[in-house]
């Protein structure tokens, strides 16, 4: 996914939860009590011994068999470890150890590990490191140094000593795909990043780094056969003021200066650190869609012939594609892929293949001459044709296709390789026809989308996905059998950059729910726990604040989880954080909360109107900003609304009693709070059981036009004591234009000024249609409403 607007996803991202706040610092050397080991991914089996083992003089590292891939990896501790010890520690090859104590790396087939497994020993005077591969000897390597005082991950000397608990430890993977892909294509991340990342993956055990090079908005490799796909194709003019959805496309005379490209030097580069890392890196060329950046430096290849230009931001839909009718299309692509497929050493080569808009192809002659001479019946036939072609391609070249979940429409291609991000159907569908899968949905993997409370992270594209979130993933879908779910590969995280400009930034949005996802993928599923991963993250985070890694602080913020049930007027109240064991203190006066103020022990039961203000404490000490909750009691309160048209499911903003439910939405689009509308007016009917005297009604609505949201054109409020004739109290006017970028939310109140009614009558108009100068003119519009409150 990424030029779709975020209402199109059909995906329900809240609830009805308030989302959690950004924090500013994160407590470290202080954190509540954590277990002695804290590691992570969590190992399979693990048993502490008594006593330590102690570095010192003498100390050296062995590699107990002459294997060059063992001696890397113990080189590679050696140089860790000499960091943090201030001093070289040697590697020696032999079966004996040199000194008084030492660090084994034995390399030994053993089927229970599997082809990335490890054995851990650590004894008073010895630690034994075993492993069948050179990979398995790394993993442990990784958990050896999680052992060892977060001061490690500083790569400078450390004060103290240095001293490793004894245990032994068994482990090996769950999943053989445990991956992380990366967007360069909005915009580009330089090559130092690429490596740093690289290393910031195999720390988690991560095995794969899906690189996203190629997009409508830039092309990043550098292709010898064609040079214009990096000296036009990687640069466009730069529109960093304007939203993403709403970036006018490129002018005459305009000279486009924004981008970058990596050349193959740089790649090769890329790829030899990686491999000293264990981790296979996957490029994706993009196709026959998400392609304009290709297509502006050959229009060509295009149905139309073009000109185009790369555009500045978003694109949608996606008509401008590669022309399936055209066989020097494929020569292309051919050309460009055969020099990827030199350049990168791993079995897969992504073509993405998803959110191909096909009516370019219905109108072009040479794509329908190509579905009749190939006895095509529809264009995602075509599309099918276009994958199996590619794919046969690079078959001939060793290479497995992988693609986006679209690439099932129309026939899957016979070797392909399924990614299934708009839910788990996709990667369903394919198992089931014997293919394998790599799940990615957006619900649980999209990095992109929000981590805490909208309004106070960076801006992203949308939804929520929090680290409980995350952590919550299943990739093995139960509906599969046993020999179905053998075909799941493994799982992996999405980082689209959007409105990702910097390499701090896309650290911020991918740890820590990487760690999340990194257990996901790595520990047996009867081993994960929720709170024991909370408990062991307390020590992750501070060696991330050692690493100098600019984690998100979002899991230490309060959520707020209100409750109502039909019929009552008051609310249950839960308050949580992602966080080990979280000392929560609030009020409901809307002060400040502090230390003093009432400690949350269980769920709160409140009868009234309240402004609910929680925190997170920590030796009495506020982390970050309070988070905040309204909520209002009226007459209306858990009252469902009789509606004249349905609201979206996707957006139903907590289900009937959403419009009454005494719960405000904030200026964000995915906080569950919202019920939508898609191109229908909101008629909502509320029967207050008997005639009441009313003093006011206030209808709430949202505008966030980049997600094609807008304002009503006006709100109608009337009521009735029969629910046959109303009168018309207020006709309200909106006054905001709906090509207005910033989103708002507005109240439209009328003053009743005591007249009884028992129904209460709430019509507001869809505006129909986006706007002209709107990117998505002519499509529906939505409409979102939150509460009614009536007083």
């Amino acid at each position: 996914m990424r030029n779709r607007p975020l209402f199109c996803l059909a995906i329900v991202v809240f609830s009805i939860i308030l989302p959690a706040c950004r924090v500013a610092t994160a407590p470290t050397a202080t954190a509540p009590t954590q277990p002695e080991v804290s590691i992570v991914p969590r190992p399979l089996q693990l048993e502490m011994k008594p006593g330590s083992f102690g570095f010192g003089p003498g100390m050296a590292i062995v590699v107990e068999a002459a294997d060059e891939g063992a001696a890397d990896v113990a080189r590679y501790l050696a140089e860790r470890l000499g960091a943090a010890a201030g001093g070289f520690i040697p590697v020696s090859t032999g079966s004996q150890p040199a000194g008084p104590k030492a660090i084994v790396l034995a390399q030994r087939e053993d089927n229970a590990l599997g082809t990335e497994g490890y054995r851990l020993n650590v004894q008073t005077d010895r630690v034994l490191l075993e492993a069948p591969t050179p990979a398995g000897l790394f993993y442990g390597v990784q958990t050896i140094l999680q052992l060892l005082p977060p001061g490690v991950f500083s790569g400078k000397m450390i004060a103290g000593p240095l001293t490793l608990p004894c245990l032994v430890i068994q482990d090996s993977p769950r999943f053989r795909w445990r991956g992380f892909m990366l967007d360069v294509s909005r915009h580009f991340l330089p090559k130092e990043y690429v490596l740093e990342l690289i290393d910031l993956l195999a720390m988690h055990k991560m095995n794969t780094f899906h690189w996203h090079l190629t997009d409508d908005q830039g092309w990043r490799i550098e292709i010898k056969q064609y040079p214009r796909l990096t000296e036009v194709g990687a640069w466009r003019v730069d529109r960093g003021e304007t939203p993403w959805t709403l970036r006018e496309q490129q002018k005459d005379g305009e000279t486009p200066t924004y981008g970058g490209f990596y050349t193959q030097a740089d790649i090769r580069e890329v790829i030899a650190y990686a491999q000293s890392r264990f981790v296979t890196i996957i490029p994706e060329i993009e196709m026959p869609g998400h392609c304009l950046a290709a297509l502006a430096s050959y229009p060509q290849y295009s149905c139309s012939g073009g000109p185009f230009s790369v555009p500045p931001g978003s694109v949608w839909p996606i008509k401008d594609v590669y022309c399936p009718g055209n066989d020097d299309t494929f020569a292309f692509l051919e050309g460009v892929l055969g020099e990827v497929a030199d350049l990168f050493p791993g079995a897969y080569i992504h073509i993405g293949g998803d959110e191909v808009d096909k009516s370019t192809w219905k109108a072009c002659p040479k794509c329908q001459a190509r579905m009749t001479a190939e006895g095509l019946k529809t264009e995602e036939e075509l599309q099918s044709y276009f994958v199996k072609r590619i794919e046969k391609f690079l078959n001939s070249k060793g290479k497995t296709l992988l693609g986006w979940d679209e690439i099932l429409e129309g026939g899957l291609a016979p070797n392909a390789v399924v990614m299934s991000w708009r839910g788990t159907e996709g990667g369903i569908a394919a198992a089931r026809a014997g293919h394998d899968v790599v799940m990615s949905p957006t619900s649980h993997c999209y990095f992109d989308y929000y981590q805490g409370d909208p309004l106070a992270e960076p801006l992203a594209i949308g939804g929520f996905v929090p680290l409980r979130k995350v952590y919550s993933f299943e990739p093995v879908p139960l509906e599969l059998t046993t020999e179905d779910a053998a075909r799941i590969l493994g799982a992996q995280a999405n980082l689209w950059t959007e409105y990702v400009l910097t390499p701090k930034h896309a650290e911020y949005m991918t740890f820590p729910r990487i760690a999340a996802l990194a257990e996901v993928g790595w520990t047996a599923k009867q081993k994960r726990d929720w709170t024991d991963f909370t408990a062991r993250m307390n020590k992750q985070y501070v060696r991330y604040d050692r690493a100098g890694i600019n984690y998100a602080k979002s899991a230490y913020a309060v959520r707020i989880f209100p409750e109502l049930e039909a019929g009552k007027r008051e609310f249950t109240v839960r308050l949580e954080t992602d966080t080990y064991k979280p000392d929560i203190h609030f009020s409901l006066d809307g002060g400040e909360p502090t230390a003093s103020s009432p400690r949350y022990e269980k769920p709160l039961r409140l009868k009234k109107t309240a402004v609910l203000k929680a925190a997170a404490f920590l030796d009495g000490r506020m982390i970050g900003r309070p988070t905040e909750e309204k909520l209002f009691r009226h007459l209306a309160l858990g009252l469902p609304a009789a509606l004249s048209f349905p609201y979206k499911e996707e957006y139903n903003g907590g289900g009937p009693l959403a419009l009454c439910d005494g719960l405000r939405g904030s200026r964000s689009s995915g906080d569950g709070r919202w019920q939508g509308f898609e191109g229908d007016d909101l008629i909502a009917v509320i029967d207050l059981g008997k005639g009441r005297k009313i003093a006011r009604v206030v209808a709430g609505f949202l505008q966030n036009s980049a997600s094609w949201i807008f304002l009503p054109n006006s709100v109608e409020i009337s009521v009735s004591g029969d629910v046959k004739e109303y009168t018309v109290i207020a006709t309200l006017a909106n006054d905001i234009s709906p090509l207005d970028p910033e989103p708002r939310v507005k109240e439209f109140p009328a003053d009743l000024a005591g007249k009884k009614a028992r129904y209460v009558r709430v019509h507001a108009r869809n505006i129909g249609v986006c706007p002209d100068g709107h990117p998505g003119a002519g499509n529906r519009a939505w409409l979102f409403a939150d509460e009614i409150i009536i007083e």
